[in-house]
């Protein structure tokens, strides 16, 4: 989408997509979102989340309306 926000992990989410699902969404169970919005980087969800990866993150509002939660 035109405006998700392009992030570089961090250290404290390295490994941890939960933890920023959780941060971002307020919701650990999100974490998918992540390999789904960047399949040509995240393959594995959990260990290609590394410090210094630059992925794009859906916005709240974009994710409510689209997953209509």
């Amino acid at each position: 989408e035109p405006d998700d926000i392009l992030f570089t992990v961090t250290t404290s989410y390295q490994n941890r997509p939960d933890l920023l699902a959780y941060d971002l969404y307020g919701d650990v169970g999100l974490w998918w979102v992540f390999a789904q919005r960047n399949p040509s980087v995240i393959q594995d969800p959990v260990f290609d989340l590394q410090t210094g990866v630059q992925i794009y993150l859906p916005k709240l509002s974009s994710m409510k309306k689209t997953l209509g939660i």
